[in-house]
């Protein structure tokens, strides 16, 4: 396959793969990074919270996910399962999936440390390993979505699992923001890749294998995907940076957000 480097030769490395690439990528990067990635944001992501994106947004403020005592709900890439346990303790009936073992490693270890306990599985969200019509409500938080090849089969296995009515509510990196270098500082300002442009951004390891992969749809892809899978949107937020917020997370700073959007929500209801 060809590697394209559209912005010039210091730009983040975009290229085209396979959807096996991207799985194998997928899993590999997550069991890798699952340490690290705990011991930087899991303070701010708490072991019993269901934090939406790196601007802070909450579950328990926001109400996107509406009253969910006596529903059955699965948190779909749901890495150490923080957002399960708030939501267990709010009534639902939760499962929590990831594809990661390495990240499911960590849920059980706040299990431990919270006496909360929902079931994990470990699965791929291109195979849900769930009857049809089972859920009342599907979520992830910037799980799933992002990384997987054929994202538009991913919502269809959602709405299979979801009964009618159901709703599925995902956060995903807002689509403008693939105009931007991932920089945090003044850098991450200049516009320097085409919005258009749905080549994924792939980093390889010292054999040239993908070892991260991540996707960009547009915003109107995203809408596309959710109607032929059987959606209606009922809603699209995009959290503003709130003040005295000072944390950085990434790409994702005080001087970025109070910009433009770093965080899509997709508020959507199966017909």
């Amino acid at each position: 396959m060809t590697e394209i480097n559209p912005s010039g030769s210091d730009a983040p490395l975009r290229r085209a793969i396979t959807d096996a690439e991207s799985r194998v990528a997928s899993r590999g990067w997550w069991d890798a990074d699952a340490d690290d990635y705990q011991a930087e944001h899991g303070g701010f992501l708490g072991d019993l919270d269901f934090v939406w994106c790196p601007e802070g947004l909450r579950e328990a403020d926001a109400r996107l996910l509406g009253d969910v005592r006596g529903r059955r709900v699965l948190e779909l890439g749901a890495g150490a399962a923080a957002g399960a346990r708030w939501l267990d303790g709010q009534g639902a009936e939760v499962a929590a999936l990831d594809l990661s073992a390495g990240m499911l490693r960590h849920a059980r270890e706040a299990e431990t440390r919270t006496g909360v306990r929902v079931p994990l599985v470990q699965a791929d969200a291109l195979a849900l390993p769930f009857a049809d019509s089972v859920f009342d409500i599907v979520c992830t938080a910037f799980g799933a979505i992002p990384f997987v090849a054929d994202s538009g089969a991913a919502m269809r296995e959602v709405a299979r699992v979801l009964r009618t009515g159901g709703s599925w509510v995902f956060s995903i990196t807002h689509p403008m923001r693939w105009i931007f270098w991932d920089e945090p500082d003044e850098t991450g300002l200049i516009a320097r890749n085409s919005y258009f442009d749905r080549t994924p951004y792939v980093e390889t390891d010292e054999k040239g294998v993908p070892s991260y992969v991540e996707q960009h749809r547009t915003l109107g892809d995203r809408v596309r995907e959710l109607v032929a899978a059987g959606f209606v949107l009922r809603d699209l937020i995009e959290p503003e940076w709130p003040a005295g917020h000072e944390e950085i997370w990434g790409q994702w700073s005080p001087l970025r957000g109070r910009l433009f959007p770093g965080t899509a929500i997709f508020v959507a209801d199966l017909r």
